[in-house]
């Protein structure tokens, strides 16, 4: 028998159960799996399949398609079991007819069980029908949850990757400042290079300028961490030139 996903919420099933907005549903879905998650319980050992039956009563629910074919599933067995009911009382009560209604009552039972066999084989469709709904919300959920876990792996990768190679980028890099106006004359990329180059190999050279305060300023990015310190090493040494003493 199909678990009632209503019930399962602490809902009223049938059509009491169809009539409830998604928002209720989420509001019992938020107290019941508040109640019954298994860190809350932790000596209770079903406490795992009862959060399962909950949150897959709670996908089941706010899945427009899933949700109608379990309404016409409660719908069909709701109404077999009122047959059932009915049944049986009316047998109670026609054992106390009179003898010569017997046929009558044989014929009838015969068109009801020719009814029921009918319903059943349509309730038995709608079953199906939401069995299969049920497996694709929870390959759904699944297929997010992965892809979620992978997305979040390969961010933490990229990000540490950027942040290794930053850190490794700015130890190779020397910052020079100079006076546009002191004399010595600008520096193009060209002629820092040709300056950097006596210390190491020059990756590459960044110009930036300050317009206002009539300074220029420049990035150069030398091959390695070693070739960086080797210039600071010897700034002040006879190897300099008094062009390169133009920078600040």
């Amino acid at each position: 028998m199909e678990e009632d996903h209503y019930q399962v919420l602490g809902l009223q099933s049938g059509r009491e159960g169809s009539k409830l907005s998604v928002a209720e549903i989420r509001k019992a879905y938020r107290a019941r799996a508040l109640v019954c998650h298994p860190d809350k319980r932790p000596d209770d050992p079903n406490a795992a399949a009862l959060f399962q039956k909950i949150q897959t009563a709670y996908e089941l629910l706010t899945d427009e398609t899933a949700r109608k074919a379990f309404d016409e599933f409660v719908r069909l067995r709701d109404e077999r079991l009122n047959r059932e009911h009915q049944r049986a009382s009316d047998v109670s009560s026609k054992r106390r007819k009179m003898m010569d209604e017997l046929n009558e009552r044989e014929k009838a039972f015969d068109a009801r069980k020719q009814k029921e066999e009918n319903d059943k084989a349509e309730e038995d469709r709608a079953a199906k029908k939401l069995r299969e709904e049920i497996a694709r919300i929870r390959a759904k959920h699944a297929q997010k949850s992965f892809g979620f876990a992978q997305s979040f792996a390969e961010a933490t990768k990229k990000e540490t990757k950027a942040d290794s190679a930053q850190s490794m980028d700015k130890e190779n890099m020397v910052k020079a400042t100079w006076n546009s106006l002191d004399g010595c004359g600008d520096y193009s990329a060209e002629r820092l290079r040709a300056i950097f180059e006596r210390f190491g190999t020059v990756e590459d050279v960044v110009i930036r300028r300050k317009s206002i305060k009539k300074k220029g300023s420049a990035i150069i990015v030398m091959a390695s961490k070693a070739e960086a310190v080797n210039f600071w090493a010897i700034l002040g040494s006879s190897l300099l030139d008094a062009e390169f003493f133009c920078l600040v």
